[in-house]
């Protein structure tokens, strides 16, 4: 049996700054300011092993990817959501809606070892695109968290990708 990832939700998804929050994200000047506050986020996270967030106690699945950069070969951090299923951690390249998809999900591509942050812990990983019937599962998953990521899909052409992260 695989080992299942640990879990840590700061805060309630239905408070009030979570509500406020989720309704910022969908909008395109909430995803800008998301965006600019990123950098800032990550050192929180870094510091903490994801165990808190710059967003606050609004009761989002946060998790810190590590991945290689598929040019430079040196280690890239991002912040990202996740649904957490057990032994498997789903994340999500979407981007804000932005036209092209996130460095990321391309570093994960080029080479799907990687490293997640959460909970506390920091866990190597085996990131597998998700290109089944599943996939829109997944995503309501996602939108069930934020309803933003249903407003990043209408803002782009692409596919938002989606990634299932196991235990390296």
């Amino acid at each position: 049996m695989t080992t299942p990832f640990p879990q840590r939700q700061w805060g309630s998804p239905d408070s009030p700054p979570a509500r406020v929050a989720n309704k910022l994200a969908a909008t395109k000047v909430g995803s800008r300011i998301i965006r600019a506050l990123t950098p800032l986020d990550r050192r929180v996270l870094e510091r903490t092993d994801a165990r808190y967030t710059l967003l606050g106690p609004i009761g989002a699945p946060v998790i810190l990817l590590t991945t290689t950069g598929r040019r430079s070969g040196q280690p890239r951090t991002q912040p990202l959501l996740c649904v957490h299923d057990g032994a498997t951690l789903y994340v999500i390249g979407s981007n804000f809606g932005q036209e092209h998809h996130p460095a990321w999900t391309a570093n994960l591509l080029a080479n799907p070892d990687a490293t997640v942050a959460v909970a506390g812990e920091r866990i190597p990983v085996t990131a597998a695109l998700v290109t089944d019937e599943s996939g829109e599962q997944i995503f309501q998953r996602f939108v069930e968290i934020t309803g933003a990521y249903a407003a990043y899909r209408t803002r782009t052409h692409r596919d938002l990708r989606i990634f299932a992260l196991t235990r390296a």
